[in-house]
Formats: C-alpha cells, structure tokens, sequence
C-alpha cells in the first residue's frame, strides 16, 4: 500500500505544489522497493497515550473508513486552570497511515476547514504531528449530542417539518457557505453532522476539495487509488470516476434531507448506478413532512444526470426558508 494518495502533474514526477513537506515530494515518484525502503525509514508506532507531549487520549469516540477520533485532554490547558480542556482529537487509521503521504491526506482536512468560520461548522484548532511515533493528528472542538444518523435511528418515519426545516436549512446554510469560499464537502451524510448543544455542526471535510484556483498548492486526491465516499449519497457521475463538485455535494445533502423528512433513503440505500438502472427516479414521490412547495426543489437536487440537476445550495435554502403560499396565493396562482 505505497502508492501515494495525491494526483500529480506529470506522469514522471509531482510537482512540489502539489504535496505538502509531509508528503515526500520524491517518493511518488519511486518505485515500490524504493518506497517500501523509504517507508521503513519511517515506520509508524502504535498511537502514543500522550500525543506532542500535550494531549493525552482518553477514550475513542468513534472510527470511520479513513480514521479514528478520540476524546483527549490538553494537558497545556488544564494546566493553566481550563475546567474545560477537553478536545476531540482525529488521527488516521492503519492502513491509510502506511500511504507514503499519508499525513498530507489530514492536512488538507486541515486546510480546508480551517478556513471556514461558520456556526454550523466544526471548529478546528490545530494540526501537528507527533515525532516519536509519525502520527499526524487534528485537533477541533468535542461536541456532545445525536448525529443525524442517531436521530434518524429513533425517528423511522422522519421528523416534523418544523424540526427537520430548522435542520435542512442549517445543513444548507453551512455547505453554501463553503461552496462561496471555494471548498467542497465530498461527503456528506446523515453521520458527518451533529446536533451539539449550540447546533448544528458539519464535520469531516476528509474527502474535500478545494476549487480550481483555490488553494493551489493544496494536494488533491487521486480518484484512481482512493475512493472512501459513501455509495449511496454519491452522486452518478462521482461513482463514474468525475471529481467532486458543488453539484455532487448538493445531490449528497438532498438525500440527507429527504432522509429527515421522510425517514427514508430516496432510493432505498441503493447508489445512484444502481437505482438508475432500476429507475427508482421514477417513483419518488414528495416524503410526507416535506412541503409541497419544497419539493420541486428537492427533486431537481436528487437528479441522477449533472446536466438535470440545475439548481444550487443557495437555491435549495431559498426555497426551503420560503413559506408555504397562502390559500389565496394558491388561488390566484391558478388563475
């Protein structure tokens, strides 16, 4: 497993731009014995109980396809008295760590979301690698709560609009706001959002990107050894082997929200290739607690064809921040 993660720019060598110091600019280029000797130059140790000497991990709190997060104690802070010094703290798992370039992969998550200011997305405080053992590690704020995925699990037929709208509409708020700085998401789903205490939060930019022009020396992912999005909310075209874009997130996010109002997956759990083929399309329907007003928004976003899926997250909020027309604007709207 010691073919880099990261495109580059030609087919002999990757340009510098495109890796991080992390990255080993050189070993892309090497062969597989060279790597694998450049490799053990550097071989990765088990996760430390103390990471940089300063946060000591406690407990794990979850793991994903690329990853592992944890609850830590900043031992820096709590030394200065913070009753609260507790953070979540992100590292990757085995066998995205043995990648040569590896620690570029959580960089970029680093990068990306760093540059966001939002109250509907994670906040993120640091990125560091620890010397003894190689690991690379972030840092960002611990939330407390119910991901989507939890609230879905104990609402099997959805939840009101009143509550699935103050969602929807956060969700929407959050990913516009990162489409207008230039980054995308990459995968979005009911797990990579939480309900904490003061909201709403969107986390997990792991498989994100930036736009063309933004962040230019940012490494990008190459899509031909690296695929860890989630099937069933990846839009047709990305499951064809086209980069992300705001259109494959905006299709990700309408299977999310027709999930909330209805209790369940658009296609029945099924990826976009395979419910195209099965023509699920064809027998949505508007999900009970969604507005019929919302609903030809939300079903232009859950297009399978880029070229039909016309419509943005600005569009979609737009739309679902609407009020539902009055018995008379409905009258006249006839006429």
């Amino acid at each position: 497993m010691n073919e880099p993660l990261f495109e580059s720019t030609s087919p002999e060598e990757p340009a510098a731009s495109d890796l991080t110091y992390f990255a080993l600019a050189q070993t892309a280029a090497k062969s597989a014995g060279q790597a694998e000797a450049q490799k053990a130059e550097v071989t990765l140790a088990d996760l430390p109980e103390v990471l940089s000497g300063r946060y000591k991990i406690e407990r794990l709190l979850g793991v994903g396809g690329m990853g592992a997060v944890y609850r830590a104690r900043d031992l820096l802070r709590e030394q200065f008295g913070d009753p609260e010094p507790y953070v979540a703290l992100k590292t990757l798992n085995d066998d995205f760590a043995e990648y040569p370039d590896a620690n570029a992969l959580l960089y970029s998550e680093y990068a990306l979301t760093a540059r966001l200011r939002h109250p509907n997305v994670v906040r993120l405080f640091g990125f560091d690698v620890d010397i003894n053992s190689q690991r690379a590690y972030l840092t960002l704020e611990l939330l407390k709560g119910l991901t989507l995925d939890q609230l879905l699990s104990t609402n099997p037929d959805g939840i009101a609009w009143s509550d699935a709208q103050e969602i929807a509409c956060a969700l929407l708020d959050a990913l516009n706001y990162s489409h207008s700085l230039g980054v995308l998401h990459g995968d979005i789903k009911p797990s990579n959002a939480i309900l904490a205490d003061d909201g709403l939060r969107l986390f997990d930019y792991g498989l994100g990107q930036p736009l063309e022009g933004i962040l230019p020396g940012l490494p990008r992912l190459c899509r031909k050894r690296f695929s860890a999005w989630t099937p069933r909310y990846a839009a047709l075209e990305l499951l064809e082997g086209a980069p992300i874009s705001p259109s494959t997130d905006v299709y990700a996010i309408a299977c999310v929200i027709y999930e909330l109002t209805s209790g369940k997956h658009p296609f029945r759990r099924l990826s976009a290739k395979q419910a195209k083929i099965t023509e699920l399309d064809q027998r949505l329907h508007c999900p009970q607690h969604l507005p019929s007003h919302c609903w030809p928004a939300l079903r232009t976003a859950l297009a399978f064809e880029e070229a039909q899926r016309t419509i943005t997250c600005a569009e979609l909020l737009q739309a679902f921040r609407q009020p539902a027309p009055t018995r008379w604007e409905r009258w006249f709207g006839r006429r």
